[in-house]
């Protein structure tokens, strides 16, 4: 073809009128689409074929891309929340709104960290973006327009301050993987933040079982016995405890050009937010993951306590499997409450402590236990409305404890057994147990 007709249009032509009268009008429209002939030098019937040749390739093209979306929804972790719910923050206007959802006492929040590859240059990198995921929605905030904005208009210390409350507030419990680096890189890219780290509470690292559930994931995995899994960090975390990895083709591009891309927006919005889900999924049932049944244990460490705050506790005082300090007997003493009876003691139990709430009840104690699929801040609510103590276990002590007052909430060791459970918090409690009271709420 190249040599006899070649890019000689008059031959071009003729080669099409010739397939025309001895071949189906198809395989002329295909030529001309191969020699870019314009739409007046076919014949209208040919010009009619290549419409439709056209019009059959968009078409493919569009089922195509959309059996490409397709295979992504049912091979990795999709976005829980619509699309309208993932905003993309560039003023401080629109921080507001962020701030005002975010800073709530008892918030759990997943939080990201994006910035541009560095692939081997010295320094640290420059976050670009700052993901904030709640509940039912995600904040992507635009740091480089941000820091922009605050030189601009004088006040470099509205976004640090946010971003520091955020973080040195023990009542939000903040949710990252690898949040000492993201740190380290968000101190290089805004100096007044450089001590966010050492002030940080109520943070809990995923990667600390990172490790443990490779391993886990490997050994009980059929298809991986004795294969290296092809996720790696967040990606297999997600992929073990939610069941599909995260897509991180997006983790290497240009996180500072703007405008950001669409994909690169949803990959942002869900690294933050699959943290939620880990974390509920955890703290619902942590054994099934091979993790301790005290999530405080496993996901924090027992290394919590700096090792100078250890060396100033007083040798008489201990750390309880539940992580609350513990003194001597002669000081628990002293602080023990005046004797009650069961029916004077009315609790809320968390939903991972169903088997202590209904052993309590059967000794007379007025119990209240949230439904499995309740989430734990019910309690909370529950026990300011009705003057009840919540005991709760692990993790979500550190959230609980923060909506009642001083007292009224107890984590016990969910490692225990109800019986031993039970001793724990009648003995905490002074709550005397008379012959009289057991079963009295059976009946």
């Amino acid at each position: 073809f190249q040599s006899t007709v070649g890019e000689n249009r008059w031959l071009q032509g003729h080669l099409i009128q010739l397939l025309t009268s001895y071949c189906d009008l198809n395989t002329a429209a295909r030529w001309a689409q191969r020699c870019n002939l314009p739409k007046e030098m076919l014949p209208c019937r040919v010009a009619d074929e290549l419409q439709k040749l056209h019009i059959q390739e968009r078409v493919e093209e569009a089922t195509k891309a959309d059996n490409y979306e397709e295979s992504k929804k049912k091979d990795y972790y999709q976005l829980p929340i619509p699309r309208a719910n993932i905003h993309f923050l560039q003023t401080w206007e629109e921080t507001l709104q962020c701030w005002e959802k975010v800073l709530q006492p008892a918030q759990v929040v997943g939080i990201d960290m994006e910035w541009r590859p560095s692939f081997g240059m010295v320094g640290k990198p420059r976050v670009s973006l700052l993901q904030i995921a709640l509940k039912d929605e995600v904040f992507l905030l635009d740091l480089p327009r941000l820091l922009q904005q605050a030189e601009v208009d004088g006040e470099k210390e509205k976004l640090p301050q946010f971003i520091q409350m955020l973080y040195s507030d023990a009542s939000i419990t903040k949710l990252g993987y690898g949040m000492s680096g993201d740190l380290s890189n968000l101190a290089a890219t805004w100096s007044a933040l450089k001590d966010t780290d050492k002030k940080a509470q109520g943070v809990v690292d995923l990667l600390a079982v990172d490790k443990r559930v490779d391993v886990l994931s490997l050994e009980q995995s059929d298809e991986g016995r004795g294969v290296k899994q092809p996720e790696k960090g967040l990606s297999l975390l997600v992929q073990y405890v939610l069941g599909k990895p995260l897509d991180k083709t997006e983790q290497l591009s240009n996180w500072e050009k703007r405008p950001l891309r669409e994909e690169q927006i949803l990959y942002a919005a869900s690294d933050a937010y699959c943290l939620l889900e880990i974390y509920e999924k955890l703290c619902k049932d942590p054994e099934s993951f091979g993790l301790s049944t005290d999530l405080t244990e496993s996901l924090v460490g027992k290394e919590s306590i700096k090792p100078k705050a250890k060396k100033e506790l007083n040798k008489q005082e201990t750390l309880s499997p539940s992580g609350q300090q513990c003194q001597g007997s002669r000081m628990e003493a002293l602080r023990r409450p005046a004797p009650i009876s069961p029916k004077e003691f009315s609790v809320v139990c968390d939903n991972m402590l169903q088997g202590l709430g209904r052993y309590l009840r059967c000794l007379g104690v007025d119990v209240r236990m949230l439904e499995n699929g309740d989430d734990h801040r019910k309690a909370a609510e529950i026990a300011r409305q009705e003057g009840r103590v919540i005991l709760t276990s692990g993790l979500p002590y550190q959230t609980l404890q923060s909506q009642v007052a001083e007292g009224r909430c107890f984590s016990v060791n969910s490692s225990e057994k109800a019986k031993e459970q039970a001793l724990q918090v009648l003995k905490h409690f002074n709550v005397q147990v008379s012959l009289s009271d057991i079963f009295s709420r059976c009946q």
